[in-house]
C-alpha cells in the first residue's frame, strides 16, 4: 500500500527543470523508497504554492480543489508524453489532446455571455479559473516546446528505482539527483557482491 506524504522531500530540481516548467510539473509527484510518495500538488494550497513559486499565479489566489485536480490531471498527461518520448513509444492520443486543449483553453479576449434577463455582455471567466487556465496553457506550451525542440533527445527518466522523475540528460548522467545516483551505484555494488562466490 502506498503512503502519500505531504511534506516536500528536499530534492534538488532535476536537470532541466529550471529551463522547462513542464519538467518541474512532471516531477511534482515523487516516488520514494518504501512505497511512499510525495505530491507537491496534493492540496489546493500546495498547488497554489507550486504555481506561485514558478510565477504562474499570485500568492493570494483562492485555489479550489477543481483547479488543483486540473493541474494534477495535466501533470499525468505530460508525464505520459514524456514517458512515450523517453522510451521511443507512440504517444497516447488522449495525452496529446489534453495538452492541446490546455493550450487552446485560454481566451484572448472577454467572451460573449448571455443573460436571459439583461441580454448579451462580454466578460472574462472567473478570475481564479482564468489564472489556472493560463498556468495550464503555459505548462502545456512548455511541454510541447520541450517535446519538439532541441532538448527532446536528452529527455530521459531517472535511472534509479523507484524514482519516477524526468530530467534532461547531460553527458552520461542518468539520475535526477545525487541521492538517486548514489542509490543506483550502491545497488550495483551490492548486486556485484551478492553475485561473487
Amino acid at each position: 500500500m502506498k503512503e502519500s506524504l505531504i511534506e516536500q522531500p528536499g530534492l534538488p530540481p532535476a536537470q532541466g527543470e529550471d529551463e522547462h516548467l513542464s519538467l518541474a510539473l512532471a516531477n511534482s509527484a515523487i516516488a520514494l523508497t518504501g512505497g511512499q510518495t510525495v505530491d507537491l500538488l496534493g492540496t489546493p494550497a500546495q498547488a497554489n504554492n507550486w504555481l506561485t513559486e514558478r510565477g504562474l499565479a499570485p500568492v493570494d489566489v483562492d485555489m479550489r480543489e477543481m483547479c488543483a485536480t486540473q493541474l494534477r490531471s495535466l501533470r499525468e498527461q505530460i508525464r505520459s508524453l514524456f514517458a512515450s518520448r523517453a522510451e521511443g513509444l507512440p504517444a497516447l492520443p488522449a495525452a496529446v489532446r489534453a495538452v492541446n486543449d490546455a493550450m487552446t483553453r485560454v481566451p484572448t479576449a472577454p467572451l460573449l455571455q448571455w443573460d436571459d434577463k439583461s441580454g448579451p455582455y462580454r466578460a472574462s471567466p472567473h478570475p481564479t479559473t482564468a489564472i489556472v487556465d493560463h498556468a495550464l496553457a503555459t505548462l502545456a506550451a512548455d511541454a510541447s516546446d520541450l517535446l519538439t525542440g532541441p532538448d527532446a533527445d536528452r529527455l530521459t527518466a531517472c535511472g534509479s528505482v523507484p524514482c519516477n522523475r524526468y530530467l534532461l540528460r547531460y553527458g552520461r548522467r542518468h539520475w535526477c539527483s545525487t541521492r538517486c545516483g548514489d542509490r543506483a551505484r550502491a545497488a550495483r555494488a551490492y548486486a556485484r557482491r551478492a553475485a561473487s562466490p
